[in-house]
Order: structure tokens, then sequence, then C-alpha cells
């Protein structure tokens, strides 16, 4: 009785299964696969077959069929939420806030890509709080965010740029997150088709200060004041983000573990993950500053900028970058590295850019990605807001950078 053993793809073997000696003249049948081979089959024993490499073509074959698989494996917002919701970092409520902030992002970016068809350009007519004209895209974008906000059914205040105080949402029943944004950073960029993005920042709610609702109106002044212990300083964020809308419409997004940034695909109207865990460069040949008010600055921080303007070991100064609007800003730096600063001046004791809804969530995402967000004194995220329509100046970017503006302004 025989029995068959596959030494290779190309051919059997058979041998006896009896234990009586194998003649020499039988085992020179076999030398020529292998001498091993030969004293195996004489001695009786059985060893296991080694599995020999593939040859290169079929490795490089499979990878490229592995590689074909993961062309379409993309990765949505949505779906990122979830698993995000699945590992505890997040919770259902918070999920829902997310969902609706980035559909209300999308129907920004598809209103600012029309807004020369549909007569969306120039001024409303009106003044918001902080003594600005108002675009007519500033007013939709504000309704557009608040609309989205309160019916997600998960937010209790919301906090914009645009209104002269929070509000309660009413129809809140389980949640009570509060909601700062600017609805349109950078709006004076609109009517020229230039960079501009939404900015969004997420507390949880303050137990000492919950608020008894009774309607959708505005709060008095007693109950401002509790809407700004609730709204606790950047430190306490549980989630920061913006939206970028230039060539491509980017929503980057914190929850407190890593930077990461979804693309919009225009084909399915869905955001994708694009970029992972984002970590700004340690340092950066860019800065960004507004040096038309180069004159009314003080003289330790022209100092510094004239040493950027210098050339440097590489006989090459720094390049300046200026955009005016902070999205587009934090965005290339995130990628790019380097400085922006938006300081306090002669004019503008305070600085320009309000704490709740632009220094301190970018600067919550500036920290997660690595970098360092000051206001040339403290940290921007320990800084307390006294108002809500608080100004603060701002000193963004890579650590060395921040970290060489300090030695100067020391």
């Amino acid at each position: 009785m025989v029995q068959a053993i596959s030494t290779s793809s190309c051919c059997n073997i058979l041998f006896s299964k009896s234990h009586r000696p194998t003649s020499p003249h039988s085992l020179h049948r076999f030398n020529h696969y292998s001498p091993s081979f030969a004293h195996r089959i004489s001695t009786g024993v059985q060893r296991k077959a080694v599995e020999l490499p593939l040859p290169e073509t079929v490795t490089q074959q499979v990878q490229n069929k592995e590689q074909r698989k993961t062309q379409f494996a993309l990765e949505n917002l949505t779906s990122w939420l979830l698993k995000q919701e699945l590992a505890g970092n997040i919770d259902a409520e918070l999920t829902v806030v997310l969902s609706s902030i980035s559909l209300a992002c999308k129907q920004i970016a598809s209103l600012l890509q029309r807004s020369s068809i549909i007569n969306l350009t120039g001024g409303q007519g009106t003044i918001n709080v902080q003594g600005e004209d108002q675009k007519k895209l500033d007013v939709i974008s504000n309704e557009l965010f608040c609309n989205c906000l309160r019916s997600s059914g998960r937010t209790g205040i919301i906090a914009s740029e645009e209104e002269d105080v929070p509000v309660a949402v009413e129809e809140t029943y389980s949640g009570n997150y509060i909601v700062v944004f600017d609805p349109i950073d950078g709006s004076a960029n609109i009517d020229t088709a230039l960079t501009t993005g939404s900015i969004f920042g997420i507390y949880g709610p303050d137990e000492q200060c919950l608020i008894d609702l009774d309607d959708t109106s505005t709060l008095d002044q007693a109950r401002e004041k509790c809407i700004v212990n609730v709204c606790q300083p950047g430190r306490n964020l549980l989630v920061a983000g913006y939206c970028l809308y230039s060539s491509s419409v980017v929503f980057t997004i914190s929850l407190g573990k890593g930077v990461f940034a979804f693309t919009l695909d225009p084909t399915y109207g869905e955001f994708v993950l694009t970029h992972e865990n984002i970590k700004i460069p340690v340092s950066g040949k860019i800065y960004s500053f507004n040096e038309g008010n180069y004159d009314l600055w003080d003289d330790k921080l022209k100092n510094y900028l004239d040493h950027l303007r210098r050339p440097g070991s590489n006989g090459k100064p720094y390049s300046g970058r200026y955009i005016g609007c902070l999205v587009g800003e934090i965005h290339r730096m995130l990628l790019r590295g380097g400085i922006y600063g938006n300081p306090k001046n002669k004019n503008s004791k305070n600085g320009n850019l309000r704490l709740l809804y632009e220094c301190a969530p970018m600067s919550f995402l500036i920290e997660q990605a690595g970098g360092t967000a000051i206001d040339g004194v403290q940290r921007i995220l320990d800084v307390v807001p006294e108002q809500v329509h608080q100004r603060t100046p701002i000193f963004i970017g890579s650590p060395d950078e921040v970290q060489k503006l300090q030695k100067y302004l020391a």
C-alpha cells in the first residue's frame, strides 16, 4: 500500500508505508530532489514541510490586490464619530451635536460657492454687538448654525459672535451642552471669493449654574453672568474645531485626543477623513501678522518682527503670509508650522479677536497638535472670560516659534 506525499506544486512522491529498508537503487531516484529528503525516506522519520517563499511576482500581485481594496476604504465623519462613541471618547448626545454642526457647515459651504450667483455678497446693512458691519452671509450663517443646533435637541445654550448675548434653547430635552461659535470667520473675504471659515467650541454643563429655562428669549445681565460661569476657560473645552471654506472644504476637529481633518467630497456630500492625528511642525519659517499695524505695536514686538525679516543662517528671512481669516492661518500652520499673531495695539488694548468664539477653540486645537498659544503673558486656555464677547491678544503656532517670541517679549 502506498501513500502520496506532496513535496511541491509540481510533483508527488510515492513511497511504501512499510518499514523495510529502502534499497540504494531506489534512493538514487530521490537524490535529485534533496539529500536530506532521501535521508528522511530511508529512516522512516516524518518531517513537517517547510513553506517556501512565494516568488516576488506573486508577492507583488498580493500587495497590489490589497492596495486596490484599500483605495476605496474611505472613512467619513459619521462613521468616525460612531467609533469615538463606541470607544467612550464621546457620548451619543455629543455625537448628535457634532453631526448638526457638520450639517450647518455643509450648508454654509454651498451658499458661499454660489454667493455671487444668488446675490449673497455685500453688506446686510446692520451692525453686530462688536460694532462691525454685518455681511449678508454673517446673518444667514448665524441662523443656519442656530437652527441646526436647536433642532439637535442636545444643546442647552448657544453663544454666537453675531448675537448680543447667549441664547437658551427651549428645545433641549436631554442635553445641556454649551456651544460657542463664530459662523463666518473672515467674512470680509466673501465678496472676493477668498478663504473663510467657521469656528466652534463645546463645553459641558456647569452643575453649579444650571438655568431654569422658561422661554427662548435672550438673557438679561444676571443670566448672562451665569452663562459666563458656564462658559468656562478654554482648558475645559470638550470639543473644538473649525471648517475651512477654500479650494476644499475641510472640517477639522479635536475631541481632546489629537486633531483630525475631514475633507468634503462633493460627489457624495460627505466629509472624508484625510488627515489623521495631525502634528504641527516644531518650527516653521512663516509668520502671519497684520503689519499694517506695525507702528501701533510696542517696541519689543517690533524688534521680534525685525528679527524675522532679516536673513537667517541660510541667507533667507521668514516668509510673511496674511490671509485675513483666522481659520486659514491656523489650517496652514497645522500643516506647515510657523506663528500667527494678533497683538494688542494703541487702538485695541485687548487685541481684536474674541476669546470664547475664536481664540479658545483654536488654542485647544493647536495644543492638541503639539503647538503653543499665549496672550503674551499666559496660556490662552487658562484665561477666564469675564465677558461673553471679551477680546484677547493671541500668539499661536509652532512651539519653538512661540518660545522665540516670548524671549523678545520678556
